[in-house]
């Protein structure tokens, strides 16, 4: 399964924080994140990424191509929802684009880790 990674700012932590807990579960995957998450994460994982541009230079754009095309199968999007995004109009075409592919996203950590939980017990 493709799996993308993405995480504002202010929730990049909680992204680390995922990754560290589930590692056996993305161990299994193919993961793509923006650049930053990408690289955070596999600082603390050592779980191989194939990482984009930061989302505000493209990268949530490069992610929404990849669903576009059906090469994409998972979304993990923490975002901020308390903090103005300057890529916003990005950030709202990505969640367009998993609603018309009918990829599954989650937004926040609870939801995410309920999609991780469930590739663990292979129900996805």
């Amino acid at each position: 399964m493709r799996i993308a990674l993405i995480a504002h700012d202010k929730k990049k932590d909680d992204m680390i924080a995922l990754a560290v807990r589930y590692r056996d579960v993305l161990a299994e995957h193919e993961l793509f994140a923006t650049g930053t998450t990408g690289t955070l994460v596999m600082g603390e994982t050592a779980l191989p990424i194939t990482r984009m541009k930061s989302g505000p230079l493209g990268g949530d754009q490069q992610i929404g191509s990849m669903i576009a095309e059906g090469k994409m199968d998972l979304v993990i999007f923490l975002r901020d929802p308390l903090t103005a995004q300057p890529h916003e109009p990005d950030v709202s075409a990505l969640l367009r684009l998993c609603d018309v592919q009918s990829i599954p996203l989650a937004t926040n950590a609870r939801s995410a880790e309920i999609m991780f939980r469930a590739l663990r017990e292979k129900a996805i």
